[in-house]
């Protein structure tokens, strides 16, 4: 059994009481372990890796690598080699439509995605899409954030290049039928672009149960540093793609007029690379596996059920989503009749409560659902009862500090 207080006592951040932290879709926080390990390679191995024949640039190269290798193993790739690093899921994903997009995707192909993409799963393939003459398609969903089977069944067909859609919504917290959708679109001949930024830090990810054919996430919202992600993609996919970015130790030989490329997966990482995230990375993982994903999906559950049976039974309160808060994957969205969900933020705020309001980078969901703007309570596994009970509490009087007279 798992002490939640000494999970806490892992994240510096946490020491303070006063405050609640329920903005965990858009980033984690970072237990001691994580920056520990940053500081200790800034310490003790920092240098170039990759380059240098010395022993700090050698173990920097090692502890770069390592981490790729956590990295496969964590998601059940077939090696590092499927691995790329990356800043982010965006940049993954932007990896994906300019070098196997523009190069694979024609005019009279269609992709498809789903209405409750992320706008970094919908940008990168409206580009691709405008630039080819292929035609983008959406799956809609229905009010509870399911897309319906009819729906995919439909819309997939022999015309389809790509599916690009999210394993887990980062509004609905709804997870998505991917191993299904998979099937449909390689019967069609088509490839598949699961957005795992939502999923990857909750629950465990096997991309080739999946049938995942490229999976982006980012390592700030599993408790890993800003600024590392990372992109699988079979590797018979890999060899077959052009580099995204050129320049630096992506090159195995650069002539005046020509350059044969690294072998992979270093072809598609130009530049001096983020060494010291990926080392935060890879002690990330380690924490997590440490702690076991079913003892953080249950206490996930655990929190969801008690913020959303309580916002539940509030007046005034709409929930978006799923009537079943098993099914949130840690993620309540909702308004207050007459609130702004910016004045419920910053009201909460003052209460020393994070949570975000907007649109959540997913606009076109919004659109779909009627409104502008909603408020967002997302929880992690450090996340206590307490907290819980502390919000709904303030959660309670919003439209009273904002002059409504209940």
């Amino acid at each position: 059994m798992m002490d939640l207080q000494a999970i806490r006592s892992d994240f510096p951040i946490l020491a303070d009481p006063e405050y609640i932290y329920f903005d965990n879709a858009a980033t984690s926080q970072r237990p001691r372990q994580v920056l520990e390990a940053v500081e200790q390679f800034y310490k003790t191995t920092n240098a170039n890796p990759l380059r240098g024949l010395y022993e700090w640039s050698i173990g920097a190269t090692e502890a770069y690598e390592n981490a790729r290798e956590k990295v496969a193993a964590f998601i059940g790739a077939k090696g590092p080699t499927e691995i790329v690093f990356t800043r982010n899921a965006t940049e993954s994903i932007n990896l994906v439509a300019y070098s196997w997009g523009l190069a694979n995707v024609q005019e009279g192909d269609e992709i498809v995605v789903s209405v409750m993409e992320h706008h970094s799963n919908i940008l990168p393939w409206q580009m691709v899409c405008k630039k080819t003459g292929a035609k983008l398609i959406f799956l809609e969903c229905d009010k509870f954030g399911k897309i319906p089977e009819q729906e995919y069944t439909d819309k997939i067909g022999p015309k389809t290049k790509l599916v690009a859609i999210t394993m887990v919504s980062n509004v609905f917290g709804i997870q998505n039928p991917i191993a299904d959708i998979a099937k449909l679109a390689h019967a069609n001949g088509a490839l598949l672009m699961v957005d795992g930024a939502q999923a990857a830090p909750h629950t465990k990810v096997d991309v080739k149960a999946l049938g995942a054919d490229f999976f982006a996430f980012s390592g700030h919202k599993m408790l890993a540093p800003f600024g590392i992600g990372g992109l699988y993609a079979r590797e018979e996919l890999l060899d077959k793609m052009p580099p995204f970015l050129t320049g630096g130790e992506m090159i195995e030989y650069v002539t005046r007029q020509d350059a044969t490329y690294a072998e992979l997966p270093h072809k598609f990482e130009a530049g001096t690379v983020n060494a010291a995230g990926a080392v935060g990375l890879a002690a990330a993982i380690d924490y997590l596996n440490e702690i076991g994903f079913d003892f953080i999906e249950e206490q996930e559950k655990k929190i969801t059920r008690i913020l959303y049976e309580g916002m539940k039974d509030q007046k005034y309160i709409t929930l978006f989503g799923s009537e079943n808060p098993d099914e949130h994957s840690g993620i309540v969205t909702f308004n207050i009749e007459g609130c702004h969900p910016h004045d419920v933020s910053s009201v909460l705020d003052s209460e020393k409560v994070c949570v975000r309001a907007g649109h959540h980078c997913a606009q076109p969901l919004l659109q779909h659902l009627g409104v502008n703007a909603t408020a967002r309570a997302s929880v992690y596994f450090y996340n206590t009862e307490q907290e819980a009970e502390r919000f709904l509490e303030s959660l309670s009087h919003v439209r009273s500090w904002l002059g409504y007279a209940d």
